[in-house]
């Protein structure tokens, strides 16, 4: 399977990055780096993350990184990253 960013998911990585490059830009490349080793395991097992338990839809997962929850929507032969959000905020459901 192929996966793809959303253009909302590039910009919320890329904040995430930014900020942490403020302290440390070290951290933040390895933090980026990270982040996209875990979403390219998707490419191999899709359905790997849970559920959102706030949608309850079996093609709307999400896979915890560090403090973050990538939302991603399991298609017929893509994985789509919807967007990146930290673990104590709610999902925008207009964001999916």
């Amino acid at each position: 399977m192929k996966v793809v960013w959303t253009p909302l998911a590039v910009d919320r990585a890329s904040e995430v990055t930014e900020h942490i490059a403020l302290d440390n830009p070290t951290a933040a490349s390895q933090w980026v780096e990270g982040l996209f080793k875990s979403v390219e395991r998707l490419a191999k097992f899709p359905k790997q993350g849970r559920v959102v338990p706030e949608m309850g839809r079996s093609d709307i997962r999400e896979l915890l990184y560090e403090n973050y929850r990538i939302i991603y929507r399991v298609e017929s032969k893509r994985v789509l990253i919807l967007t990146l959000r930290h673990r104590r905020r709610l999902i925008d459901q207009r964001e999916l």
